[in-house]
């Protein structure tokens, strides 16, 4: 049977996508959930497919669709026309997966067809000759029949997806040997120098009836009940005085949130701005309240709450309860240019100012802050004072914490529940906890897992656009560029970034993510003043200095006996490492001794001078940790291999306790940590 894939024939390496991409356009004769379901299955061998053979391509934190469609370098490479089409072709499948809503022909189609622009993406990149006949959607048979999604229907979907999940092998070994990845990425880069790649556009009418309306029936609302399409209005600067409104959006009550004003997907969203504005002034006068504003053309979408703040662009429509919550927010909450805080959780002056010039930032209109505050002076505290500030005052209800290690989540986790003892708190790592908690904790990699895949009872999502009002960001001169940035343009909260060592890089700007000029952050105690005010004290450093370490080995300045040891351990030719290569490749006994024996001897002494105070050493790897603590024990055995020394790494069962240990004053004396591993505070 002739499909509009056949063409894929022409390439055995496509052999794979071929196939998935036919099952995907015959499943339209079983329903169009199943479709929707086959086409996310088939975009996803694609999508690996793609990983696989490029050398440009990393795999990123997990090999899950979400997570390698938003990854950076995929991004990059990645015809920007695709991106919304992809996310539309995820939607569908998650929504054909996870809820009992009927999936229409028409969106079935649709994601068949962005699945099929995608797969000449391909051909584009990644062959000498491609494909020029275009999509055709007589090609798609199907049954005529009305589909509803019956519980049976549904475990059956439900069945299908986990069958694909545990099928699907691993990225890591699905890669091409590394001379084949360069020559298709270079295949490719030579492909966009030498021809264009078309992408078709969608008509208006189809941007608000596929795109749109997916959107909004995504975040709850139902069309026809409390969306409204083609809402008349009178008043408006027209030869007959009437407009109509796209979509408004109402509470129960019948009072309008939010008008929506739709534009094709070839159109700037912004140009629909004043448009939306008239009708948000004919919507205040009929009803006597002023409802909020969204302009889109289905792959981007703005907001306006013209009452408080300028335009922005957002990730998706509000729901209902985030959009009530707005209103009541704007009524209800109070003034934070002079605030109260509770001495309880930070009783310092400099804390004090911090906390209130994050008010004053926010209180003017800017939605983003920068704390810059020397490690030990209390920056999660702060935090949470600020926190306690907004709730106290009405300006935030939901709060998301971000870090980038998950001892540093638990220890925030701790610190908040200990302070805000009423607050409800959720470490998404744990699971046992509850996500509809009012503070959410968790590391990068595991929010923009639970972004797609932490849902309610309802089988809808749990961390919506809108879900929550402030976003504080640990350590804020890791991680967050490029990598996460999808969390921070997805999430419409306030953004509060927290750390000691900002970055002014080109590529890595702490400045510029937080809307701060370069070196002028919303507020900076640094540890020269800390140190003066008698808050901190400063540190003194001992330097251990081994010549081989520092000048490498040399063959020509070795003793006989060491040269005839290098010769049967090296290759014919090699005559020098440097210092660098040692400190990287050779876990050397002498040079682990020696620096062991410093510290026990003139490290920090505690318990009248008889123990050495608490030490971290930070290891290269999770073997140079353990190298250093078998030397550390051979030279220590009367501690018999307890109470003195431990190394910590993920993989390590129970590796919370090991630091809840470290905490307490009599256990583990030195704690050795891979260098990935870092924590402050």
């Amino acid at each position: 049977m002739e499909s509009n894939f056949s063409y894929l024939e022409k390439d055995k390496k496509y052999k794979d996508i071929q196939t998935a991409c036919i099952e995907a356009e015959k499943s339209f004769a079983v329903s169009y959930s199943s479709a929707a379901l086959q086409i996310r299955k088939a975009l996803e061998i694609a999508v690996k497919w793609t990983y696989s053979h490029d050398g440009d391509l990393k795999i990123p934190y997990q090999d899950n669709l979400s997570s390698l469609i938003h990854n950076f370098d995929f991004r990059e490479i990645l015809d920007e026309k695709l991106f919304p089409k992809i996310k539309f072709i995820i939607k569908l499948g998650n929504i054909a997966a996870h809820t009992t809503t009927p999936i229409t022909r028409d969106k079935a189609l649709e994601s068949l067809k962005n699945l099929f622009d995608f797969i000449s993406w391909i051909d584009f990149s990644y062959s000498k000759d491609i494909n020029q006949t275009p999509f055709n959607k007589n090609l798609i048979f199907d049954g005529d029949f009305f589909e509803k999604k019956t519980k049976k229907i549904m475990e059956s979907l439900f069945r299908e997806e986990k069958d694909f999940e545990n099928q699907s092998k691993g990225l890591e070994n699905q890669l091409k040997p590394i001379k084949e990845r360069e020559f298709y990425s270079n295949l490719r880069k030579s492909n966009l120098k030498s021809r264009h790649f078309k992408c078709d556009d969608i008509s208006e009418f189809k941007t608000r009836k596929l795109y749109i309306d997916l959107d909004i029936e995504i975040c709850g609302w139902k069309i026809g009940s409390d969306c409204i399409e083609e809402v008349e209005l009178d008043k408006m600067p027209t030869s007959s005085g009437k407009g109509y409104a796209d979509y408004v959006l109402y509470s129960d009550n019948g009072k309008p949130l939010a008008v929506i004003e739709a534009k094709r997907t070839s159109v700037d969203a912004k140009k629909g701005k004043i448009q939306a504005k008239l009708y948000a002034d004919c919507l205040e006068k009929q009803y006597n309240t002023r409802p909020l504003i969204f302009f889109t053309n289905g792959f981007e979408t703005w907001f306006w709450d013209d009452t408080e703040y300028p335009e922005r662009i957002v990730s998706g429509f509000f729901t209902k309860d985030e959009l009530e919550w707005i209103f009541y927010r704007q009524k209800n909450k109070k003034p934070i240019s002079k605030v109260e805080i509770n001495n309880n959780i930070t009783d310092r002056p400099y804390q004090k100012k911090a906390i209130q010039s994050v008010c004053d930032t926010f209180e003017r209109g800017q939605r983003k802050a920068l704390l810059v505050m020397a490690t030990g002076s209390g920056k999660t505290r702060t935090a949470v004072s600020i926190s306690d500030v907004l709730i106290k005052n009405g300006w935030v209800k939901n709060i998301l914490f971000l870090a980038d290690r998950r001892e540093l989540v638990k220890q925030a986790k701790k610190s908040f529940s200990n302070l805000l003892p009423d607050m409800s708190i959720c470490n998404l790592l744990d699971k046992s906890d509850d996500p509809k908690s009012r503070m959410i904790f968790s590391t990068y990699p595991t929010m923009m897992n639970a972004i797609d895949e932490t849902k309610g009872i309802n089988g809808k999502r749990i961390f919506t656009p809108g879900h929550f009002d402030l976003i504080i960001v640990d350590e804020a001169h890791r991680s967050l560029y490029k990598k996460y940035q999808d969390i921070f343009t997805y999430f419409d909260g306030f953004l509060l970034g927290l750390t000691a060592t900002p970055k002014d890089d080109i590529d890595k700007n702490t400045y510029s993510v937080f809307d701060v000029e370069n070196k002028v952050p919303t507020f900076a105690y640094e540890l020269e003043e800390a140190v003066n005010e008698g808050y901190l004290v400063s540190y003194n450093s001992i330097e251990t200095k081994m010549k081989f370490m520092d000048e490498g080995i040399h063959y020509d300045e070795l003793s006989d006996e060491e040269k005839e040891l290098w010769e049967e351990t090296f290759d014919d030719g090699v005559t020098d490492i440097s210092g660098e290569a040692l400190n990287s490749f050779l876990f050397n006994d002498d040079t682990v001794d020696t620096v062991i024996k410093n510290l026990m001897e003139k490290g920090i002494k505690v318990s009248g001078g008889d123990e050495t105070g608490k030490t971290i050493i930070f290891a290269k790897n999770t073997k140079h940790a353990d190298f250093i603590l078998k030397r550390f024990n051979h030279l220590y055995p009367h501690f018999k291999g307890k109470k003195a020394a431990e190394s910590i790494y993920n993989g390590i069962k129970y590796v919370d306790e090991v630091i809840e240990k470290f905490s307490e004053k009599t256990v583990f004396h030195v704690l050795l940590y891979q260098l990935t591993c870092l924590t402050q505070e």
